[in-house]
């Protein structure tokens, strides 16, 4: 009789208990989807990042281009080292273009 008194007064305070064991039990496979989560990369995030870098590198060509054209107009204008200035920028230019994104 007492142990089936002590058994109903102690039934609410194991709930805590099963609360904390479930909590230890799953924590590993929380954890470790959360690594396999961190290390791929999903489709989204792949189109994501390429755009990133398409728009990088298009906003890289175009700076260079209207530099390789400033420095154009000033050769046309007599100035040799702004020639060359010109012939290094457009080597540039190929070289980013040759690059694979």
């Amino acid at each position: 009789m007492r142990a089936t008194i002590l058994v109903l007064l102690a039934a609410p305070l194991l709930g805590g208990c099963v609360s904390a064991v479930k909590t230890v039990v799953t924590a590993p496979v929380k954890a470790t989807g959360q690594v396999i989560d961190w290390t791929t990369t999903s489709q989204e995030e792949a189109d994501r990042n390429r755009g990133r870098a398409l728009r990088e590198r298009e906003e890289k060509l175009g700076k260079l281009s209207r530099e390789r054209d400033k420095a154009a107009a000033k050769c046309r204008g007599g100035n040799t080292e702004q020639c060359r200035r010109a012939k290094i920028l457009e080597h540039e230019i190929e070289a980013l273009m040759a690059q694979p994104v």
